[in-house]
């Protein structure tokens, strides 16, 4: 009788694995894109990847902290998903060095998803479907390793190329504008945004007190929480600028509705938070005038790819 029960649910798994992918191979990416929108990672099951990090805006959210399962909300922004596969530091404190380990942290996040990685790998065996697919692809039942393999494989097909910027760069039609030339030449100079927003992705893959902490209504220590080190009490990771125009609110806290709010509050650093303790020494009044601020601001909307800015 056993024999005939494991012959049908082998015989199930398959069929069902036809109608999910009926004409190509399965993949780690597939897995990880199954996993990212199936809410089975969340502990009641209402919280997916993708609840927080939503396609159609560049894979971040709309609003300053994400809602997270029994109406708990997240304690940071959420960051784009998108444009992370050369990130060596993730989330806004650096806690994870790869993809692999950050895929779990959300996932055992009681703010977030709340599911010990122990019960996720549980529901993912007692699942006929995980069972087949992580089987064929890893030779493996899912475990704690491959399921931050499958969802880091996935996040790594998130990268876009296609901005009026790369256009720009690739002497392509449909690039800059000549307002969006200018914008980017006060980029690199007098709005000094090159300092820390550079390579491909507009990051410079390290941490900054951009003067959002001053312990008392900014009261987040960033980077402090995962080192302890002293020095890094206020610095948060210089997030990508890629895909920006639809990433917002932005900064860790999600405090600027629109990216005027952020380039005024780098025109003039020190007004929103007087009494920031351990700012950036490089964060000095940028005396930008508002057709120059226009400018800024149409260099950065440059930097989306077309399948967000033709919405």
């Amino acid at each position: 009788m056993k024999k005939y029960t494991l012959l049908f649910l082998l015989f199930a798994s398959w069929v069902t694995m036809s109608s999910l992918y009926p004409s190509e191979p399965v993949t780690a990416e597939k897995i990880g894109e199954k996993l990212f929108f199936d809410s089975i990672l969340s502990d009641d099951y209402t919280v997916s990847c993708a609840s927080c990090h939503i396609p159609s805006f560049a894979f971040a959210d709309t609003v300053a902290f994400s809602n997270g399962v029994r109406g708990r909300k997240a304690t940071r922004n959420t960051p784009s998903a998108m444009n992370v596969a050369s990130r060596d530091a993730l989330f806004w404190d650096g806690r994870a060095a790869t993809l692999e380990e950050q895929a779990i942290f959300p996932i055992e996040n009681v703010n977030e998803m709340n599911l010990p990685i122990d019960e996720a790998v549980k529901r993912l065996r007692s699942n006929s479907i995980y069972r087949t697919l992580f089987y064929q692809v890893y030779k493996q039942l899912p475990n704690a390793k491959n399921i931050g393999l499958a969802i880091a494989a996935y996040e790594r097909t998130l990268e876009t190329f296609n901005s009026p910027n790369d256009r720009w760069l690739n002497d392509e039609p449909g690039g800059l504008t000549a307002q969006q030339e200018r914008g980017r030449a006060l980029f690199r100079v007098k709005a000094k945004c090159f300092e820390c927003h550079f390579s491909p992705d507009f990051t410079v893959d390290d941490f900054r007190n951009i003067g959002l902490f001053n312990g008392n209504n900014y009261n987040d220590s960033g980077r402090y929480l995962a080192t302890h080190q002293l020095a890094d009490i206020g610095k948060f990771k210089v997030p990508g600028l890629r895909n920006v125009a639809v990433t917002a609110p932005y900064m860790h806290d999600g405090s600027m509705k629109t990216l005027r709010e952020v380039i005024d509050y780098y025109n003039e650093p020190t007004k929103i938070v007087p009494d920031a303790i351990g700012r950036d020494t490089v964060l000095k009044s940028l005396h930008l005038t508002e057709p120059e601020k226009q400018d800024l601001e149409a260099f950065l909307m440059a930097l989306t790819d077309d399948q967000f800015l033709k919405k």
